[in-house]
């Protein structure tokens, strides 16, 4: 049985608990796609942590954990959440690194910077972790291949002197710094090659026989639906595909048709972290309050410390987002962070150009819609020590089946809390 774990918008969403919770039944998780660029946090009994590359299955014993061909492999930040997890007691985990994994160089998170600054008020949002560009350079076939470290030294040579012919351009006539030189990039690459040696394995074997042999394997995404590059809110979006589909190719060794199962998180209400499109998004006093008071230590990014940007669920963008994933079902995060409101808008439709409509568009058309909401009750009290669906307030159990009802997907799961614990089944 092969499960993936998705998000609905623009990420954010709680996917690394659910993943964590799931993965207690689970054999192998895999992360798929994206980098350093976003953050998982979990709240476990070893404390909290906020994972980059890690999957987040590392907490439970007995499971394999593996980072996929899909994902851009940062080499340095691997090492350090290796090292921050187990400091912090949490048993060693049993991991693999793809053999077909690129890697993130010091160049790309140099040139992502660089990129941002030149762009200065039409910068994208980069967290600045190398991943536009270690993308670019992936499917301009100019990427360092995990594998590539362990073959001849002329071979990878004359990647390299390739590779710097295409960069030192770039160095020294757009962003006018000094080249970039072979013999430190080449010791660079032996220095990571010592680093995860212990950690690579051929992964695409290991996976095509485990779904042949039954194993229950969960594929975990990063970031959600409205940040992929092709059906997201284009060109705010990431490099990489964080749609389950693409779980089979991220993976490695996975066919598609066995991907039976598709969680897809949604927030009760919305947040991103960078720029984009964002109907329902609030501001001021009234965004600080929900800042405030989401998440389990406040709305700001896992990876970047920025503050997230806020706002009411949008069930126009979490519908789509539910479409484009397949979803089979939602879990639906950080419901008690609403306690607090007397009445909660939630959007329901878009104006665009004096007309409503109820899908979602396009950024061409998006940059021109407005928010249509409609206020539900809300259920003024704390909701966190509630175990059964059953037993919430009824304005809280309304709020979620006013939302299943426009996703038009079971919601499954009702998460209430920060803490494993903190999760409500239906």
């Amino acid at each position: 049985m092969v499960k993936a774990i998705v998000g609905a918008c623009w990420g954010d969403e709680g996917k690394g608990k659910i993943t964590d919770i799931l993965a207690e039944d689970s054999d192998i998780v895999v992360r798929f796609q994206g980098g350093s660029n976003a953050g998982h946090t979990i709240i476990t009994n070893y404390g909290r942590f906020a994972l980059h590359q890690l999957p987040s299955g590392i907490f439970r014993k007995n499971i394999l954990n593996i980072i996929g061909n899909g994902v851009a492999l940062s080499v340095e930040n691997f090492i350090d959440e290796l090292k921050a997890v187990t400091e912090q007691g949490v048993p060693m985990p049993n991991i693999l690194i793809s053999n077909r994994c690129q890697i993130v160089m010091p160049y790309h998170k140099a040139l992502d910077g660089m990129e941002e600054a030149r762009l200065a008020s039409k910068s994208f949002g980069s967290t600045k972790s190398g991943i536009a560009p270690f993308y670019s350079d992936k499917y301009a076939k100019i990427g360092f291949q995990v594998s590539e470290l362990f073959g001849s030294k002329e071979d990878l040579m004359e990647k390299i002197d390739h590779v710097l012919d295409l960069k030192n351009v770039l160095y020294t006539n757009l962003y006018k710094v000094e080249p970039l030189d072979r013999e430190e990039i080449y010791a660079k690459l032996m220095e990571y090659k010592e680093l995860i040696a212990p950690y690579v394995a051929d992964t695409f074997t290991i996976l095509h026989n485990a779904v042949k042999e039954g194993k229950t394997i969960l594929l975990e995404g990063q970031l959600g639906s409205l940040k992929d590059p092709d059906l997201g809110i284009y060109p705010m979006v990431t490099s990489s595909s964080p749609v389950a589909g693409f779980g089979a190719v991220g993976a490695g060794g996975i066919p598609p048709y066995e991907i039976k199962e598709i969680y897809t998180v949604v927030k009760a209400y919305s947040s991103a972290v960078g720029a984009g499109e964002f109907v329902s998004e609030i501001f001021g006093d009234e965004a600080e309050e929900l800042r405030k008071r989401g998440g389990d230590k406040g709305e700001y990014g896992a990876t970047t410390g920025r503050p997230r940007r806020v706002g009411w669920l949008d069930l126009v963008a979490a519908r789509y987002g539910c479409q484009v994933q397949g979803a089979t079902g939602v879990a639906m995060t950080v419901l008690d962070a609403l306690g607090y409101l007397d009445e909660i808008p939630v959007c329901v439709g878009y104006e665009l150009d004096g007309k409503q409509i109820d899908y979602f568009p396009t950024t061409t058309e998006l940059k021109r819609c407005k928010p249509i909401f409609e206020k539900l009750p809300g259920w003024k009290c704390d909701i966190r020590d509630i175990k059964k669906f059953e037993d919430l307030p009824e304005n809280a159990r309304h709020y979620v089946e006013f939302a299943e009802k426009h996703l038009g997907v079971p919601v499954c799961m009702v998460s209430n809390g920060p803490a494993r614990e903190d999760i409500m089944y239906r």
